[in-house]
């Protein structure tokens, strides 16, 4: 039986400029706002708290939040 990643959450290991898919899935979820983020579409993510953002602005309030911005 084929699986289907379709509307599963992938699991990544945030790089600097890239990422590694540990588990096959088409979007994960902003840490910040919760939205799904299809993974074509991700460019904001933070190395150290290994957590994807939806934008730059909710990558900047998750900076504000954590106290290194």
């Amino acid at each position: 039986m084929l699986m289907s990643n379709r509307d599963r959450p992938a699991r990544l290991h945030y790089m600097p400029y890239s990422f590694r898919v540990l588990q096959a899935g088409d979007h994960v979820v902003c840490a910040v706002t919760g939205a799904k983020i299809a993974l074509e579409e991700l460019r904001y993510w933070s190395i150290a708290r290994q957590e994807p953002y939806a934008s730059a602005e909710a990558s900047a309030q998750a900076e504000r939040e954590a106290g290194t911005l």
